[in-house]
């Protein structure tokens, strides 16, 4: 491998010749060996457009002379393009405050930048990576600004994907509606409710969750861009910090707007640790959901065998036959990480000391995991799973007329006493308490039939 020597304030080091990345990118990528992932695409991107905002804001602002700002508007757009992508190269989880993967973002738009000017790589005393593309910025701004572009980026997606599980479980509330059954409360038989009523429920608790994440996501247009060093806006030319926040909603589309608080920008993370909760809080209500999916298709012999389950796959490489709620068990294990990822977040979250939270890298890594997940599953545990379930009637049915516990609703008709007798005469004969009940001459079947037939 051919190299060549770059420097830095600490130096001169060995870069691979062809490495589009520079002297403080070489140094961390020795340093910062963590996940063994580089940088997600929509951080990438994130930064790539702060710095090309910046680099228009500081030729507007005449901070910067057009020659070296449009060749570095230039090569963010190469990049943009979906070029150099894997000269991105510092782990998702580096230095605080993100400096490395700043400076990783610097050096690379630099040396495209000074290919775009016919200069080689790491000449740059022509167009430098601090000097011109890190001009009016700092880690500080940047790195908090890219946070909240990478994830509205990825809530993008996200708010869809739980869309349509709202739309699969609404389907599955009117398919199911007049399916009665016998609800439960501490796992032990309660009044009859119907199937349908049951999957409303689930419809509401993840709109409500999906309404929690909206909010935040709105948290999240506030952006931290022109603050630089402790929020005070220092080393940026008057005007410049509006044009870079304008420049930066139109390249990506968002609605970003300047936080009014520029010290709260930096040392506060209320708005990613907000949505990292209204994320928990959502992978709650998914987690309940998938849990009760797996009870009540459980059997088909010795379970509850109210539900049937789509086959997506053999349920076992030993028992021939058999059908596992794989996509459920799935869709558990993805909810345990985003319950996970939020305490990760919110420790890194108070985590902060006075004019900065240093945590960010590692906050950010795990709410692009968190939505990645629900981005990547959500559709495919809707559509193969929640859109394939059936109901057993037949078994829902004889639930209903087996369980005692329905003797509730006869109290109101023949006395708490003379109910709790019934209960018992049915436990210990093993007859239903509709048999009892007209046996008895209390009701007729057509009485019994309007309660909870």
């Amino acid at each position: 491998m051919k190299f060549r020597i770059d420097q830095d304030s600490l130096g001169k080091i060995k870069i691979p010749s062809n490495a589009y990345y520079g002297p403080f990118t070489g140094r961390a990528i020795q340093q910062y060996k963590v996940t063994g992932n580089t940088a997600h695409n929509n951080l990438i991107k994130s930064f790539v457009m702060i710095k090309r905002s910046a680099a228009l804001a500081n030729m507007k602002t005449k901070a910067i002379d057009r020659k070296r700002g449009n060749a570095i508007v230039e090569a963010c757009d190469k990049i943009l393009a979906g070029k150099y992508l894997d000269q991105f190269v510092v782990d998702m989880i580096n230095s605080g405050a993100g400096t490395a993967f700043n400076m990783n973002s610097n050096e690379v738009i630099s040396n495209v930048a000074l290919e775009v000017l016919h200069h080689k790589k790491g000449q740059y005393q022509h167009l430098h990576p601090n000097d011109h593309v890190n001009m009016s910025q700092s880690s500080n701004d940047t790195y908090p600004t890219a946070m909240h572009v990478a994830i509205l980026m990825n809530l993008e997606k996200t708010i869809p994907a739980i869309d349509i599980l709202i739309k699969s479980l609404t389907k599955k509330s009117k398919e199911f509606s007049s399916f009665k059954k016998i609800g439960r409360t501490h796992l032990m038989d309660a009044l009859p409710v119907t199937l349908g009523k049951e999957f409303e429920a689930y419809v509401t608790s993840i709109s409500k969750a999906r309404n929690e994440i909206v909010s935040a996501q709105k948290e999240l247009q506030n952006v931290a861009l022109g603050g630089t060093a402790v929020g005070t806006g220092a080393n940026t030319p008057k005007g410049y910090r509006k044009i870079a926040i304008s420049e930066l909603a139109k390249i990506s589309k968002l609605p970003v707007k300047p936080e009014k608080d520029m010290q709260f920008a930096l040392q506060s993370k209320f708005a990613v640790s907000n949505l990292s909760g209204a994320l928990r809080n959502l992978a709650l209500e998914i987690n309940k959901i998938a849990n009760d999916i797996r009870l009540m298709a459980s059997g088909p012999i010795a379970g509850l065998a109210e539900l049937g389950i789509p086959a997506v796959h053999a349920g076992s490489s030993i028992m021939p036959g058999k059908v596992n709620p794989s996509l459920a068990e799935c869709m558990n294990m993805i909810c345990f990480n985003i319950i996970g990822n939020d305490t990760a977040v919110a420790n890194a979250a108070q985590a902060g000391q006075f004019e900065l939270n240093v945590m960010l890298p590692g906050m950010l890594k795990c709410i692009l995991e968190s939505t990645d997940m629900l981005n990547n599953f959500l559709p495919i545990f809707s559509k193969n799973l929640i859109d394939g379930l059936t109901a057993n009637k037949q078994k829902l049915r004889e639930d209903i007329e087996n369980s005692p516990v329905i003797v509730t609703l006869l109290t109101p008709k023949i006395g708490y006493l003379k109910s709790a007798d019934l209960f018992k005469e049915s436990l210990k004969t093993g007859k239903t308490i509709r048999e009892l009940v007209v046996s008895k001459k209390l009701m007729s079947n057509k009485e019994i039939d309007s309660l909870f037939g």
